[in-house]
């Protein structure tokens, strides 16, 4: 029979009701693997009759940690970072962990004051997606007593454990298949200041001088959360400074859903007169009209190797300082046309 409000029921409560010991139960939660099958699930059922609640508290206390992993990310409502999450969540949900998010919000002073507030909590593990003040957060990651793994560009020096992608590659191969395509006055859509992107704009300058095409005109970005909306207004901010852009390269694919629409509104043939290419590859991409051409990157892996390695170093595995290396895919669909030739 579950207790009134008042009397919380304890884990010696369950212990004393399944006839075994309080380190039994504790095990059971913490380490289930280790409790015979048909004991494990007296002692779930036991606790889920009892209404028996763990006090996190006070296993913190006893413990080197409070089982709860920080994830901060830039941005909640970003879709590229749900898949990240989205990772997270499926290596971390049947294990004995929590997971507890931050927005940063792309500031740096908000990334800083979120990791010193999960290091002071006993936090079991830190995943750092968003990176904005890499310098700064460093130097707090070297006094971390957590595991911490960051989420960055493989150009990238790290504190810690890092899962990295090459963003300048991903934004090269892009801007290289819109110049085989024929297009030859290609603009840049993103976010500023950004890490990523950053690293993404370089890949495209990079192309388009080699190319004797670069002019600093055809880059546009916006110091805020992309969104299908910003993708409108940037590609109006381009074709006014320059009129004859004949393709955009995203850095998100909720930015080149808004220049679908512009460029549609504007009367702009996709992709015979008009070429597009996003970054992500997200859901909706394969249903738009037509579908996007974009880069897609390993975000659920991502998110799902980040969880997995911090469940290994919290379980007291040592996790020695490395970067592991993901690729990226070129997805040429129907909003660019076929490569000349």
């Amino acid at each position: 029979m579950r207790r009134g409000r008042s009397e919380r029921t304890t884990l010696m409560d369950v212990a004393v009701r399944a006839g075994v010991s309080a380190i039994t139960v504790s095990r059971v939660l913490r380490e289930p693997q280790k409790v015979s099958p048909s004991l494990r699930q007296r002692i779930l059922d036991l606790i889920e009759d009892m209404g028996y609640v763990p006090d996190q508290a006070a296993r913190a206390l006893a413990s080197r940690h409070n089982s709860t992993f920080g994830v901060l990310v830039p941005s909640l409502t970003s879709r590229a970072f749900l898949n990240f999450m989205q990772g997270v969540e499926e290596r971390v949900r049947d294990s004995t962990f929590r997971i507890q998010y931050a927005n940063t919000h792309n500031s740096v002073e908000e990334e800083k004051r979120q990791v010193r507030l999960l290091m002071s909590q006993n936090t079991a593990g830190i995943v750092l997606g968003g990176l904005e003040g890499l310098e700064e957060v460093s130097d707090l990651i070297r006094r971390a007593n957590c595991p911490v793994i960051q989420v960055v560009d493989v150009g990238i020096e790290t504190a810690a454990t890092a899962i990295a992608v090459d963003h300048a590659a991903a934004a090269e191969a892009a801007t290289r298949h819109l110049l085989a395509c024929g297009y030859r006055a290609i603009a840049l859509l993103g976010v500023a200041p950004d890490v990523r992107g950053g690293r993404r704009t370089q890949g495209y300058a990079r192309v388009l001088q080699q190319a004797g095409l670069y002019d600093p005109d055809l880059i546009h970005t916006e110091n805020a959360a992309t969104s299908t909306q910003m993708g409108c207004r940037l590609l109006r901010r381009a074709l006014k400074a320059r009129p004859d852009i004949d393709a955009v390269f995203c850095q998100n694919d909720d930015l080149a859903l808004g220049v679908l629409f512009e460029a549609q509104r504007l009367g702009r043939r996709v992709p015979d007169d008009f070429g597009i290419c996003g970054y992500n590859d997200l859901d909706f991409a394969t249903v738009m009209n037509p579908p996007l051409t974009t880069v897609r990157l390993p975000l659920f892996e991502m998110g799902y190797r980040a969880g997995d390695l911090l469940i290994r170093s919290a379980d007291g595995r040592t996790m020695e300082r490395q970067t592991i290396r993901l690729g990226f895919e070129l997805i040429k669909r129907r909003t660019t046309r076929r490569p000349a030739g």
